[in-house]
C-alpha cells in the first residue's frame, strides 16, 4: 500500500520538492498511532534541512518525506496505545531528528504520547499550526519557572511563536514586553503585551529591566544587558550559550514532542486565550511555494500543507 507524499532525493533549493506517489504507507510501531493528515504546518527548520544547512544527519537519509507538525484523524493503532482510539481527532509534533517519514503525506506514523485531542471547533488547517509553535513557547516559559508578577521580554513577538510566548505570559500572570517591527505593535498589545520597536542597534530598554528575556530572534548575548542579576535568558535552537555573567541562567531552547503539554494548549486555544493564525495554505503540489513563503520575511502565521 503506498501514499503521496512531499519528498525530495538530494539537497537544494525549493526545486527539488516534488510529489511521490509510491512511498510506502507507514505500519505503526509499539506505542505508535498512524494519522490520515488533514494539515501539516512547513518550518524555518524544514528549510534548513532541505538546502543541507542542518548540522545533524537525517534519521533516514534520502529520499526524504519532511514534516512534523499534524492535524488529522486516527486511523491505526498499534500495541501499547491506550489513549487513543481509530477515528479521534488529532494534533501532534514528532522530533524532525527521530521521523524517517514525515506530516507532508497523506498519512504519518506518531508515538501516541506526542499527539493529543484536537482542539474542538477548530479548522486543521489552523490547528496544524500550534503543536511546535505552541510547545515551543510554552517549553521556553516552562525552562524560566517564572512566578506570577514577573517580567519578560520576548523578541520576535509577532512571529508564530512569540505571539505564543505572549499569550502563554498574559495566562502566566506575567509582565510581557514583546520586540517586534513596528507594524507589529498592535498585534503585540492585543497580546496583553508592552511594545519595543526592533532597532539594529540597542533597544530603547533600561539596563536590567526584565526578570528574563526570551530571545526568538536570536539577537544573542547583548540581551543579556537587559536582564535584572540571578535571571534568566531563553534562546531558541540552534542554541545560544553565552557565557553566564551576574548569575544570570543562560538556558538553550531544544522543542521536544510532549502531548501532555499540548493538550494543555489545546484548551487554551479552545477557551480563545491562545490566538491561531495562517499565514498561507499550500498543496502537495505547490509545496515550493510553500517553502519560498516560509524563506520571506514578515511571515506571522502558519504556513500549511494540505493533502
Amino acid at each position: 500500500m503506498t501514499m503521496r507524499a512531499v519528498s525530495y532525493a538530494q539537497f537544494g533549493g525549493p526545486e527539488v520538492l516534488h510529489v511521490a506517489a509510491d512511498v510506502p504507507v507507514p505500519v505503526p510501531g509499539p506505542g505508535q498511532v498512524r494519522v490520515r493528515v488533514a494539515a501539516s504546518a512547513v518550518h524555518p527548520v524544514d528549510l534548513m534541512i532541505r538546502d543541507g544547512r542542518f548540522p545533524a544527519p537525517l534519521p533516514s537519509g534520502l529520499p526524504y518525506v519532511p514534516g512534523w507538525d499534524v492535524a488529522g484523524t486516527v486511523d491505526a493503532v498499534s500495541t501499547s496505545v491506550g489513549n487513543l482510539a481509530v477515528g479521534d481527532e488529532v494534533v501532534g509534533f514528532s522530533h524532525w531528528l527521530r521521523t524517517t517519514v514525515g506530516a507532508h503525506a497523506e498519512y504519518v506514523a506518531l508515538d501516541a504520547a506526542s499527539l493529543t485531542a484536537a482542539p474542538a471547533g477548530v479548522p486543521a488547517i489552523e490547528a496544524a499550526t500550534l503543536p511546535t509553535n505552541g510547545l515551543a513557547a510554552a517549553q521556553a516559559l516552562d525552562l524560566l519557572s517564572l512566578p506570577a508578577g514577573s517580567s519578560v521580554l520576548v523578541t520576535g513577538a509577532a512571529g508564530q511563536v512569540g505571539g505564543f510566548a505572549l499569550a502563554l505570559a498574559r495566562v502566566a500572570g506575567l509582565h510581557a514586553t514583546g520586540v517586534a517591527a513596528p507594524g507589529d505593535r498592535e498585534f503585540v498589545e492585543s497580546q496583553g503585551a508592552a511594545f519595543v520597536p526592533r532597532s539594529d542597534g540597542p533597544l530603547a530598554v533600561a539596563a536590567g529591566s526584565f526578570d528574563a528575556v526570551v530571545d526568538l530572534a536570536l539577537i544573542g548575548p547583548s540581551l543579556l544587558d537587559l536582564v535584572r542579576d540571578g535571571g534568566g535568558y531563553v534562546a531558541a535552537s540552534p542554541p545560544l550559550r553565552p557565557e553566564p555573567v551576574r548569575g544570570i541562567r543562560t538556558l538553550a531552547l531544544e522543542v521536544e514532542p510532549d502531548g501532555t503539554r499540548l493538550g494543555e494548549l489545546v484548551k487554551l486555544v479552545e477557551s480563545g486565550d491562545i490566538p491561531l493564525r495562517v499565514d498561507g495554505v499550500y498543496s502537495f503540489a505547490d509545496a515550493a511555494a510553500a517553502h519560498d513563503r516560509r524563506a520571506q520575511g514578515g511571515v506571522r502565521g502558519g504556513v500549511v500543507l494540505v493533502p
